[in-house]
């Protein structure tokens, strides 16, 4: 709350430097604001007495918004990238997906490596499961996994995360 909105009779006042001007009335430290040409906000109002400040709102708001977008920029956003294996896959055909998952796993992406049972494979998964630890195998200096290999559905699912530095 600012200004006006500010509804208590007695506040502890802070000047713009952050030095203690003490107990007042709202209306004085309304007119002490005004005349600095700064705004009244209320920092803390569950103190006792309600604790206000005397500063410049509008660049207050600016430079917290100005934080928020730098913030944000900096963050980093980690994509869920899907490599589909087959439980009857060759070598080098493996030796190429798990090339495409190093590429995403160094890019700081997760990896889901998935490997769809057909007709019969079915109930065979431990073929796929075989497969899946093979795959693991050839990427385990860059990847580590964050959940292990489960038959779901006709789909055996397992996810990798990059290794943090």
């Amino acid at each position: 709350m600012i200004n006006e909105q500010i509804r208590d009779r007695e506040l502890r006042v802070i000047g713009q430097d952050g030095e203690q001007l003490g107990i007042m009335t709202r209306d004085k430290a309304m007119a002490l604001a005004e005349q600095q040409e700064l705004d009244l906000a209320l920092i803390a109002p569950t103190g006792k007495p309600p604790v206000a400040k005397l500063m410049d709102y509008g660049k207050y708001r600016f430079e917290a918004a100005k934080q928020e977008r730098e913030a944000r920029k900096n963050q980093k956003v980690v994509d869920l990238k899907e490599v589909r294996l087959s439980a009857t896959i060759e070598e080098h055909d493996m030796n190429v997906k798990a090339k495409n998952a190093i590429k995403f796993l160094k890019g700081g992406d997760k990896v889901k490596v998935s490997i769809r049972f057909r007709g019969r494979q079915l109930s065979h998964t431990e073929v796929g499961l075989t497969v899946m630890k093979a795959f693991l195998e050839i990427v385990k200096d860059v990847a580590t996994v964050e959940r292990q290999p489960r038959v779901e559905g006709r789909q055996m699912i397992m996810i990798l995360a990059p290794i943090k530095d």
